[in-house]
């Protein structure tokens, strides 16, 4: 059998949560402080990031996010960062990709959402092009910035509607965000024909699970972690296969696991679950979509026959057109028999 690490460099995958600020490079994270040097606490030096994406809590963790969300100020830093987002997503054999982005977060700063929406579009035909990658959206609420950014979100979704938005999320902190507020959101986002896909249940009991599945609609669950406290979520989550979204390092960055050792990923795949492994803001985290593929190999005990099984777990829960999840089917099915020789 080949080596784990080298199979899971070349298992063709799929990437369902992954912030498109998140997973700006340290170069160009710090190429962008250098062009703001002095309006901003950002390190223009690569080296000095790590420190920096040091977090306390997930509420520094937000802040130190939104520091480097501010670097981004017009069009062309939105388009470089995105083509840069799908040159590393394609280095690992990513093949589709539902990037959450938050538009409110770079509109209320400046770039006119029309703007902002042909730059990623843009960027994303040309990914294609570049990488073979499928990149498409999810227009994500940032939770803290409450209603009016729910608000604005919807209108740039339902007014830009760009060719690669496929569904709407909410992110940012829990505590003190409570889901059902939004439900008036994303009842029209969904009657518009977009998925539901918001956070819930990464640094907040299940209940929050319940409210992102009974109030908005949620077909899958960006981290959802929590749900292995609630035996009844579990065995509902199971009959119905909604995907969680789970990121192994991040939720121990930020602080929402105390250690991998003790996080639920084993109990969530021994319960049924379709879990899919992801890697939400990689750089920020020190991590990548291998990284994760191979903490999940840990945790699980697993080989390439289990590593391939939350590959395709993935392309399961993706919003990906049913051809499109047969060829990368196949792919990985052909990439397990080629190891196992």
């Amino acid at each position: 059998m080949t080596d784990l690490s080298t199979f899971i460099a070349g298992l063709p995958k799929v990437e369902l949560h992954v912030h498109h600020v998140g997973s700006a490079s340290p170069r160009i994270v710090a190429e962008l402080a250098a062009r703001h040097e002095g309006r901003t606490p950002v390190p223009a030096d690569p080296a000095a990031l790590a420190d920096y994406f040091e977090f306390r809590d997930f509420a520094h963790f937000i802040e130190v996010y939104l520091s480097v969300v501010d670097l981004i100020r017009d069009p062309e830093d939105v388009w470089i960062l995105t083509h840069e987002v799908a040159r590393e997503l394609a280095r690992q054999q990513v093949w589709y990709a539902e990037l959450t982005i938050t538009p409110y977060s770079h509109v209320r700063r400046g770039i006119p959402a029309p703007a902002f929406c042909e730059a990623i579009e843009d960027a994303r035909k040309r990914a294609s092009v570049d990488f073979g990658l499928d990149l498409r959206w999810c227009f994500d609420i940032p939770g803290e910035a409450g209603l009016p950014a729910a608000e604005e979100t919807l209108r740039i979704a339902l007014e830009e509607r760009p060719e690669g938005l496929i569904s709407f999320g909410l992110g940012g902190p829990e505590i003190g965000v409570p889901r059902p507020q939004f439900r008036p959101y994303f009842d029209r986002a969904r009657a518009a024909g977009l998925r539901s896909v918001p956070h819930a249940g990464e640094t907040t009991g299940p209940q929050t699970i319940w409210d992102a599945l009974n109030e908005l609609g949620a077909e899958r669950i960006g981290h959802g972690i929590s749900a292995a406290q609630d035996p009844e979520l579990l065995a509902y989550l199971a009959e119905r296969q909604i995907g969680l979204e789970i990121c192994p390092t991040s939720n121990v960055r930020t602080r929402a696991v105390a250690n991998l050792d003790e996080h639920p990923l084993p109990r969530l795949v021994e319960a049924g679950l379709l879990v899919t492994i992801n890697s939400d803001d990689p750089p920020m985290f020190g991590t990548t979509l291998n990284d994760e593929y191979a903490v999940a190999a840990r945790l699980l005990g697993a080989g390439p026959q289990g590593l391939a099984g939350l590959a395709r777990n993935a392309v399961t829960a993706s919003f990906l057109d049913p051809v499109g999840k047969q060829r990368i089917m196949a792919e990985i099915d052909a990439h397990l028999a080629t190891a196992a020789g």
